[in-house]
């Protein structure tokens, strides 16, 4: 098995593609140990010391280090661990029976959804990350970044100056974007 890296615009997180596919639909983001409890994926990797996140594409894997971690230490053992996990045939992730309650969205909002799924998070997750909306109010539409996206340097100004202007050119309803802070 070859596994090829990437690095992103986050200096702290490497984009690593195992060749195969780690999620079938959807993405899934952990921020820590403890919440990776339905990944087997995800637990490998949170037991290498240096690893502060992990965050899983449709066929990537963004890890993201602790600050005073190099990746010149950690970098082979998450290719080890990517490795492991694959020759284990266990899933990325153990599927949860999830109820949703999701409320009609009016036409506004499902404009600016489509514009987000069709244009703008491919283009994140190839820098391995995505971007999630989390509502329009009075204007306003409130994204969360994930992955390599999550403290990039960069997101701020990726928020601001391409993904804002993108919604307000094609969705006039639209006057700002903020982040989620989590």
């Amino acid at each position: 098995m070859f596994i090829q890296t990437e690095n992103t615009p986050n200096p702290a997180t490497i984009k690593f593609l195992p060749g195969k596919t780690v999620m079938e639909t959807g993405t899934a983001d952990f921020q820590s140990a403890e919440k990776a409890g339905n990944s087997p994926l995800a637990q490998r990797l949170f037991m290498l010391p240096g690893v502060a996140s992990v965050f899983l594409g449709r066929d990537f894997i963004s890890v993201s280090k602790k600050e005073e971690t190099e990746w010149a230490a950690l970098k082979s053992r998450v290719l080890s661990a990517i490795m492991d996990h694959y020759f284990s045939g266990e899933p990325a992730i153990i599927k949860t029976t999830e109820t949703t309650n999701a409320e009609p969205r009016d036409e506004v909002t499902q404009r600016i959804i489509d514009l987000i799924d069709e244009r703008i998070r491919p283009a994140v997750a190839q820098d391995g990350g995505d971007i999630v909306f989390e509502a329009f109010e009075d204007g306003i539409v409130y994204l969360e970044m994930r992955g390599a996206c999550a403290g990039c340097p960069s997101s701020t100004m990726t928020l601001k100056a391409g993904i804002e202007n993108m919604l307000k050119h094609y969705v006039p309803e639209v006057k700002e974007v903020r982040p989620v802070v989590l």
